[in-house]
């Protein structure tokens, strides 16, 4: 059996030699990196870039987010600003007040006044355009009886000063007057007239840039402009005598379609250079009619004047040559 098994062994060695070959193991290869540069990033032309979103920290809960570097600084409060404490010694006044609310032209007006840390105090009456007009030295705890004028018109006004420099202090006083006088046309300016509106023969004429106008019972001429000069308008006293003077100039024609001023008018356009070259020539003759003016009192003894115009209207002069206008009742 041992003969059998070794004769066995080698057939099938010999058999193995025959047709198979020997293969002698190796180490594998060793893989060797390649560097393969990465893409890079080309924009677009006329592409704007986009601002990469910045992640913001969303609160849990309800909780709060902790910042990472710490807690935040809280603003300290406005610093506190220092409130200047009255100086108790400073001259004051307690009240300045009168008895009446209103008052009638003509009619008397009594003033009160209380002033503290003061010996004496001084009290003005201002006109119209708050200018001092007249002056009482007062103690500083008193009254004044006040007689107001027949002519005083639009309100009565006071000033009431105590101290001097840091310790200077003032009240100011304004008592209406009443307006006893309506004004010949409505709606009436909110001034009241100084007097009752008077009847007069009117005398008025356009020119090329402006217009006159005379008013009888005055014997006062008004010259007009509107050429954008200044002043706006003038007036003059008539100095025009019939008997003596002549009505125009007969010597002078005008072109076609104007007119040469006569009388009042004529006298004063042929005399005055300025208001010759200003007006030019009448456009119109002049009208003759009956009509009123009456007056409030302006500023500086001034006065705002409106008269019946010609076309139904009412021309107000307006003192100081700045401004003339039409009203229409």
């Amino acid at each position: 059996m041992k003969t059998i098994a070794l004769l066995l062994v080698l057939v099938v060695a010999s058999a193995c030699s025959a047709t198979a070959q020997q293969i002698i193991p190796t180490d594998p290869p060793t893989a060797t990196a390649t560097y393969t540069p990465s893409p890079t990033h080309t924009p677009a032309r006329n592409v704007t870039p986009t601002r990469r979103p910045t992640q913001v920290a969303q609160a849990i809960d309800g909780a709060s987010p902790t910042p990472l570097l710490g807690s935040t600084r809280t603003p300290a409060p406005d610093e506190p600003t220092s409130t200047r404490v009255p100086n108790p010694n400073a001259a004051r006044i307690e009240f300045f007040t009168s008895d009446v609310l209103e008052v009638e032209p003509g009619g008397a007006v009594s003033l009160f006044w209380s002033a503290r840390n003061v010996d004496s105090a001084v009290i003005y009456r201002l006109n119209l355009d708050g200018t001092r007009q007249q002056v009482w030295n007062v103690p500083p705890d008193s009254s004044l009886n006040i007689q107001t004028r027949n002519s005083d018109r639009g309100q009565l006004s006071f000033l009431l000063t105590v101290g001097e420099a840091e310790t200077y202090n003032e009240s100011r006083l304004t008592i209406p007057i009443r307006c006893p006088i309506e004004w010949f046309f409505s709606p009436p300016p909110n001034e009241c007239p100084a007097e009752e509106a008077v009847e007069t023969g009117i005398i008025e004429q356009p020119f090329e840039r402006g217009r006159m106008v005379y008013i009888g019972e005055r014997n006062q001429l008004y010259v007009l402009f509107n050429d954008g000069n200044d002043p706006a308008w003038l007036s003059f006293t008539s100095q025009y005598n019939p008997e003596i003077h002549s009505e125009s100039e007969p010597n002078f024609v005008p072109p076609q379609g104007f007119f040469q001023p006569l009388r009042e008018l004529g006298f004063l356009w042929r005399s005055n250079d300025t208001v010759r070259n200003r007006l030019g020539l009448g456009t119109t003759e002049a009208k003759t009619f009956q009509g009123f003016y009456q007056t409030a009192p302006a500023s500086n003894e001034r006065e705002d004047l409106f008269v019946t115009a010609g076309d139904n209207t009412i021309l107000n002069i307006i003192p100081g040559g700045d401004i003339w206008q039409f009203v229409s009742p």
